[in-house]
């Protein structure tokens, strides 16, 4: 779920350092897309418990919780500084148009609320705050929505990952018995909204499924119809 590392492996190993990276680099680098966000929260808070981390729980998701509600500022100020130019910017494996553009409808369609409910959305919430900067939405009205959607993320979903590990242990069941459960739950805990919404719209998820099945054969060298691409000229 991270380009080159499994997910438990990357949260023992970089420990609380690189999951805060992460919560930070999806909203504020632009790049976090294809980061697993809501699954690497939760698999946080089970590892704490475990004792897989050492770090206070509380002391965990307040971290988290800063990098998130700063992952966003950031989106925020250079949306606000760089504004319609990124819309000029070419795609690239790391940068889609399409990803802004679906952020910019969403928070056409929700307004301030977006940048609250962008949190639970992948792609939607690494641009939502970009939009919201380009909108030059009053940053004030911007930060208390961001403040209430990184706590909903940030430190709730850690919390529950930190609370059920609790409750496995009172079952008497492994940590290693029931991840892999408990993370499929709550990924699919995340996307049914988002399924949801897609069922009641047969058009829309449609054209959700043309344009992702586009982008991943690019980025594999292959147009829609299985031709291979030719390759760029350096």
């Amino acid at each position: 779920m991270i380009p080159g590392f499994e997910l438990v492996d990357f949260i023992i190993q970089y420990s609380w350092i690189g999951v805060a990276l992460i919560v930070f680099a999806e909203s504020g680098l632009l790049i976090g897309f294809f980061l697993p966000g809501d699954t690497l929260l939760f698999t946080t808070g089970l590892l704490v418990h475990a004792g897989k981390i050492a770090i206070d729980i509380n002391l965990l998701v307040f971290i988290l919780f800063v990098a998130a509600v700063l992952g966003d500022s950031v989106g925020y100020a250079f949306g606000n500084k760089v504004g319609r130019k990124l819309y000029d910017r070419p795609n690239s494996r790391l940068f889609k148009r399409s990803h802004l553009e679906a952020a910019e409808k969403f928070y056409a369609k929700y307004g301030g609320k977006a940048i609250v409910l962008a949190r639970f959305v992948p792609a939607v919430r690494t641009f939502a705050p970009v939009v919201a900067g380009a909108s030059n939405m009053r940053y004030r009205s911007f930060l208390l929505y961001n403040v209430v959607g990184a706590f909903l993320w940030a430190v709730c979903i850690t919390y529950l990952g930190y609370l059920l590990g609790a409750q496995f242990e009172a079952w008497g069941l492994e940590i290693d018995h029931v991840l892999l459960p408990a993370i499929a739950i709550i990924l699919l805990v995340s996307v049914s909204p988002a399924l949801v919404h897609l069922a009641r719209n047969p058009a829309q998820a449609k054209a959700i499924w043309k344009m992702a099945n586009k982008q991943v054969m690019n980025l594999f060298g292959w147009d829609e119809e299985g031709n291979k691409l030719p390759k760029k000229k350096k």
